[in-house]
């Protein structure tokens, strides 16, 4: 198995994000791996760390999350692995619920959301974003 990090998804990645397909609630389980110092894309001098860029990140998503009728679910450190194998952990763990597909993709294409992601890009080294839905009863 292949794991690849990344901070921006592909152009499939996004077009299968638009796609639809079910009309369900979404969980978006984030595997986080932070910079040892956050970088800004505008050159902005900073003496943040990638974590603390990322967590002005995660405080201002709950708000664009709210606007779309999500909301974050848990969110905590990577402390070990108990099962499996991987050559290098994640840093945190955090999982967010959509309405749908719909409306997470409402939310990261929003101008308003774009201020906000200058901090998530500025603080991740890589993520894998993983969709979960729940069974239907």
């Amino acid at each position: 198995m292949n794991v690849e990090n990344a901070v921006i998804p592909t152009r499939e990645q996004i077009e299968e994000l638009g796609a639809g397909g079910h009309d369900r609630p979404i969980y978006m389980v984030n595997l986080l791996t932070y910079k040892e110092k956050a970088e800004y894309e505008d050159g902005r001098e900073t003496t943040l760390s990638g974590q603390e860029a990322y967590a002005i990140y995660g405080s201002e998503v709950v708000a664009h999350l709210a606007k779309v009728g999500g909301k974050p679910v848990i969110a905590g450190e990577v402390t070990g692995l108990r099962l499996g194998v991987v050559e290098e952990l994640w840093d945190s763990v955090a999982i967010a619920m959509y309405p749908n597909r719909k409306a997470m993709l409402e939310m990261v294409t929003s101008p308003e959301y774009a201020k906000s992601a200058v901090h998530r890009t500025a603080g991740l080294a890589g993520q894998l974003n993983i969709e979960m839905v729940l069974p239907e009863r």
